[in-house]
């Protein structure tokens, strides 16, 4: 039975519910960290490619500071002819060595090819300018009469051109002047200089370009994120609903259900359905077990009509009525006699061939009950006395059949006394109906008395 009953079951169930938002959730959630990832790197490859740049211009202006450094140092040398400008030249070039750094900071930023290149050439030049500077201070040294141990490596191995060990010492201070003063040396300044704003120039358009790409794809990145985030507040609300369909509207509909005991309303998810189907089954077979039992408490076992609790209780509910009725009190005739000749089982006939009859013979809002072994009563509801002949016809009648019976029982009649009430059931209605059965069985039983006041 329970087998059967899931398969009439139709509805969405909850642990699928569940399972797909728990699936769909897990999915939404990792895309949206891995989309929150994407974003910070994205972010980072802003701030590296900004941090970059900011490298590089500081790397190139080491290159211009130490290279108008070198030319400081040479020219004042070249102008005061004192040595100390020589010390502070070679220690910028073999102690400090701001352009050497620079140039290894430029190929770990990994710059592009082409600022890398110009970049290059301006070291180069500034290598080709150190040499003409370095014959200059040689010039000086030589023209000065220093002693050639005292001056570094570079100076004393520096070999003079051959057209120049003749000229007179002023000759060679001019010349290494001019060396360094001239607008060929300048220019040469000025070329290193524009290299070095080329590879700016060059660095600014790569790091523009990686910043609008990576403002780019930030910007789609954001995108799927705000998307993964409505998904996310979707589902939520989806959920909200669902949990107020399938769960929550069942929920207060099933309590009203059983305030009102009433059977549950099949609504709501498949397990909300499947609870309301087996709820209802318990209902109503306790309903119907709660039927039989207030059946069974109220009825005759025997001949099913009610009892003589019901029939009390039911005098108990007509007493505040103001509706007329009438009451008959009926006893079997003889009914001991039929026991002992015939037996029992013929008397249990007997009675349920009575009840029947009256049944039968009286209508359908009239109460028939068993109130003893072999007396019975009627209720008739909505009578007024303006019927007794039709009341004696019918108690006639009955007796007749009994009298007559064509179905192998044993002859019998019945005794019956009649009260009328014009509103509802006083309590000595009942006295009045036994002591009109009572004339009827002084005189000879099988008929019916009306009670009469008078006598």
């Amino acid at each position: 039975m329970g087998n059967k009953r899931k398969r009439q079951v139709r509805g969405i169930k909850i642990q699928n519910i569940n399972i797909c938002m728990i699936l769909i959730s897990c999915i939404l959630y990792v895309l949206l960290i891995v989309a929150t990832v994407d974003a910070s790197h994205r972010y980072k490859v802003m701030i590296s490619a900004m941090g970059n740049y900011i490298n590089c211009e500081e790397d190139a202006a080491l290159v211009k500071e130490a290279s108008d450094y070198l030319t400081e140092q040479v020219r004042l040398y070249t102008v005061t002819m004192d040595p100390v400008y020589v010390d502070r030249y070679f220690n910028e070039v073999y102690v400090e060595k701001r352009r050497e750094i620079a140039m290894d900071q430029m190929s770990y930023y990994h710059t592009n090819a082409m600022a890398y290149e110009y970049f290059h050439t301006a070291l180069e030049n500034s290598d080709k300018l150190m040499e003409q500077e370095i014959y200059a201070m040689k010039l000086i040294t030589i023209a000065q009469g220093y002693e050639m141990s005292d001056f570094p490596e570079d100076i004393r191995e520096y070999t003079i051109l051959e057209e120049d060990q003749f000229l007179s010492p002023d000759e060679m201070t001019e010349k290494a002047r001019n060396l360094v003063f001239s607008s060929e040396y300048q220019k040469a300044k000025e070329d290193i200089s524009g290299n070095v704003s080329y590879f700016l120039d060059n660095i600014i358009d790569n790091t523009m370009q990686e910043q609008q790409k990576s403002v780019v794809d930030l910007k789609r990145t954001m995108t799927g994120q705000q998307i993964l985030i409505s998904v996310l507040f979707v589902e939520n609300i989806l959920m909200f609903v669902l949990i107020i369909l399938l769960v929550i509207k069942p929920l207060k509909i099933y309590i009203e259900n059983i305030e009102d005991k009433e059977k549950l309303s099949v609504l709501g998810s498949y397990e909300f359905k499947y609870l309301a189907l087996t709820y209802n089954n318990i209902y109503e077979l306790n309903a119907t077990n709660e039927a039989m039992l207030h059946y069974r408490a109220e009825h005759d076992p025997l001949t099913g009509i009610i009892n003589r609790g019901a029939f009390d209780r039911l005098r108990q509910l007509l007493k505040g009525k103001q509706a007329p009725l009438a009451l008959l009190i009926i006893d079997v005739d003889k009914f001991k006699q039929i026991n002992d000749g015939f037996g029992h089982e013929m008397g249990d006939q007997v009675l349920k061939k009575v009840a029947r009859l009256l049944e039968e013979s009286f209508r359908s809002t009239d109460y028939i009950a068993r109130i003893g072994g072999d007396e019975f009563a009627v209720i008739m509801t909505d009578v007024r006395e303006d019927m007794k002949p039709l009341i004696s016809d019918k108690i006639k009648q009955i007796n007749d059949d009994l009298q007559h019976p064509g179905d192998d029982l044993a002859k019998t009649s019945l005794s019956v006394g009649i009260v009328f009430s014009s509103a509802g059931f006083p309590e000595d209605l009942y006295t009045k109906a036994d002591k009109a059965l009572y004339n009827v069985k002084e005189n000879g039983r099988c008929g019916c008395v009306f009670y009469d006041e008078k006598e």
